[in-house]
């Protein structure tokens, strides 16, 4: 394992080589992945991986996503400091971490009982005041905080649920995996003012898939 003050220089490392080096050009993102320390975020038996360039299991059927993914994702949705953010599928809390730093509040919802638990006294222990988890159907969003500036989904739904689309704001923006298997794309949704919605493909991807509080348990 990596010595405490190491951590900071891999983290220089993951934004340069893994992220910078791929495209990604918002420095605040790039900032703030340099800052926010991920292996809190990843089990201790797997602590030395928590840089590398790969997804991660956390438990429950979930990962941590790549860095990559994860800053590309934030870049898409072009966060700002007024903005309230609802995640779907908080699994660790590092991306919550991630858009706590750039938004001005982050609801989040995760369907593992255990998962949001942990990330709750998580994102407490670290100092991420700003964040509300819940423990959930993300299916369902939130519709008592709704609307929310910026959406994102974690997990890959075979469709986009309504609910999600109906509780982003006019002028706001969604970014979601969508499909099932290897075949999923990155989809950026954007609600014009008057309520429009449009869809752009940001390539493909894959995901663990989005599941309904109902099949819980059903593996």
């Amino acid at each position: 394992m990596a010595a405490p003050d190491s951590y900071a220089s891999l983290r220089e490392s993951m934004v340069r080589e893994q992220i910078e080096s791929r495209g990604v050009r918002d420095r605040a993102v790039m900032e703030v992945m340099k800052r926010v320390p991920r292996h809190q975020f990843v089990p201790a038996a797997i602590r030395s991986w928590a840089y590398a360039d790969r997804p991660l299991p956390i438990g429950h059927g979930a990962t941590i996503s790549q860095p990559y993914i994860v800053a590309l994702m934030t870049e898409l949705l072009e966060v700002r400091s007024s903005h309230r953010v609802l995640e779907i599928g908080t699994g660790s809390g590092y991306q919550a971490a991630i858009l706590a730093r750039l938004s001005k509040h982050v609801y989040t919802i995760e369907l593992e009982k255990e998962l949001a638990r942990e990330a709750t006294q998580r994102l407490t222990r670290l100092g991420y005041a700003n964040v509300t988890v819940r423990h959930g159907d993300g299916y369902r969003g939130w519709p008592e905080e709704a609307p929310f500036d910026r959406i994102i989904v974690t997990a890959a739904p075979p469709e986009l649920p309504a609910a999600l689309i109906d509780q982003l704001a006019p002028g706001g923006k969604l970014v979601a995996p969508v499909g099932s298997g290897w075949d999923q794309e990155l989809i950026l949704v954007s609600k014009a003012k008057d309520g429009t919605v449009r869809r752009e493909s940001k390539g493909g991807v894959r995901f663990v898939p989005m599941r309904p509080q109902a099949r819980v348990g059903r593996r």
